[in-house]
């Protein structure tokens, strides 16, 4: 199979929003150049000044130019009998297979990254850039920042690998079994290759080290692979494939602690490529307190950091449909609860049942919804032998999770907490673990509210 080295000029970043106006491909048989194909390409959309300041193609270049729907069918002959061949090949390849697409052909080569196969051929430069890669090799680059100049360029730069024991890497980097042709350009193929077949939490950080995404995974190694393997055109998946510099992970004993970790660790680090689990923290809870005619009265209001709810609530609307659940359910009076806010008239002051009646009311609902709110330990296997995963719910809520000894006795709620880590509770979190224990009753230890 020969290769085809491309080199492409666009009106933009990403391929979703943007077209080609240049592109120029050299068909290389690994020994020498067999064919050339070059044009400028109407893009049929503007092409902004710093674009035109860059490329020096302007509008009225490519007036008169095909566009691409008029080259797809020689373009895709040439291309797809060979492997694509670019210096960040990622860019290049997600624009034509785009193009491609919009013209009716699906494009699915192998590909080649100059800029991978650089690093391996001659490791320890300053720079992998076309630019500054050819000057540290001392090859030219004519037309600088043109399709068929920097194609070109690209074709010496192949040719110069070649000569200094390439080969070997290409003929690796193109198993069916490797990953590199789609991984992002700056995250190396050992750092996947390190990642365990097992659950966790995986993390990738920029070039800063920041943390920019956060994932849970069954199977570590797979899922972050799986990132890669398709080469979306939108301005953000192009973004965020070439911030990834690199990868963590917290290793975990079930896909159930990585759930719960994950939660968390989006909550506490706020990475800029999740999207879900942005909600705000639990915010309301239920309360009760005593007013000064002896009335038990409870209210739905914010989380106080210091007085314990009864129970908590990440929205508003939440608690007061059970607070209203309650009232109807043991006749508890609305504006007692505030949930009716109009004042009472002297008349139906006088006519309120005494308070040791009401609260004895009040007490009632609050034992049903403490047997309906139940405390339980979820147990499983740990990452080492002789250990066991905890994860506590307490009155409906979920309190925290840790490892623990095998032989160690669960049997109360206040010892689990000396031993446990507390964790922030919220609706994704307890939802997962409640559909987990319902799947897995096994699993469940009852303990005391």
């Amino acid at each position: 199979m020969n290769y085809a080295i491309v080199d492409i000029e666009t009106t933009g970043g990403y391929a979703s929003g943007n077209g080609i106006t240049e592109i120029s491909v050299f068909v290389h048989d690994g020994k020498r150049v067999v064919k050339h194909f070059e044009t400028l390409i109407n893009p049929q959309q503007p092409i902004p000044e710093f674009i035109t300041s860059l490329t020096g193609i302007d509008e009225a270049m490519v007036a008169g130019a095909p566009t691409f729907d008029e080259i797809a069918e020689v373009l895709f002959e040439i291309l797809s009998e060979n492997i694509f061949i670019a210096h960040n090949v990622n860019f290049d390849y997600s624009f034509v297979k785009h193009q491609f697409k919009q013209s009716g052909y699906e494009l699915a080569v192998k590909k080649l990254c100059t800029v991978r196969l650089g690093r391996k051929v001659f490791p320890g430069l300053p720079s992998y850039s076309l630019g500054n890669l050819c000057r540290s090799l001392k090859i030219n680059i004519e037309n600088r920042h043109r399709a068929g100049g920097d194609a070109k360029a690209t074709v010496k730069l192949f040719e110069y690998m070649l000569a200094n024991g390439a080969q070997v890497h290409i003929d690796q980097m193109l198993k069916r079994s490797s990953a590199e042709q789609w991984l992002p350009l700056n995250l190396e193929k050992k750092v996947i290759d390190k990642l365990p077949a097992k659950p966790g939490v995986y993390y990738f950080h920029n070039s800063k080290d920041k943390i920019i995404y956060v994932g849970k995974a069954i199977n570590l190694k797979k899922r972050v692979s799986s990132h890669f393997t398709h080469n979306e055109p939108d301005a953000r998946r192009q973004r965020f494939n070439l911030e990834i510099c690199k990868v963590s992970f917290k290793p975990c004993a079930t896909e159930l602690e990585a759930i719960v970790f994950e939660s968390t660790e989006i909550k506490r680090l706020w990475p800029k490529y999740n999207r879900s689990q942005k909600q705000p923290l639990i915010k309301f809870g239920l309360y009760r307190f005593e007013d000064n005619r002896g009335y038990i009265r409870l209210a739905i209001d914010k989380k106080k950091k210091n007085l314990q709810a009864i129970y908590a609530f990440n929205l508003l609307h939440e608690g007061q449909v059970l607070l209203k659940r309650m009232i109807q359910e043991f006749e508890l009076d609305a504006r007692l609860c505030f949930i009716d806010n109009t004042a009472f008239t002297p008349k139906e002051k006088e006519d309120l049942e005494p308070p040791a009646v009401y609260n004895e009311k009040i007490k009632r609902a609050l034992d049903a919804l403490n047997k309906n709110l139940p405390s339980f330990v979820l147990v499983d296997e740990g990452i080492v032998a002789g250990e066991k995963l905890c994860l506590l719910i307490e009155r409906g809520c979920f309190w925290g999770m840790g490892y623990l000894p095998k032989s160690f006795p669960v049997t109360s709620t206040d010892e689990l907490k000396n031993h446990l880590k507390p964790y922030v509770d919220n609706d994704y979190i307890r939802n997962n673990i409640y559909s987990f224990a319902e799947a897995n009753p096994d699993k469940i230890i009852q303990l005391a509210g």
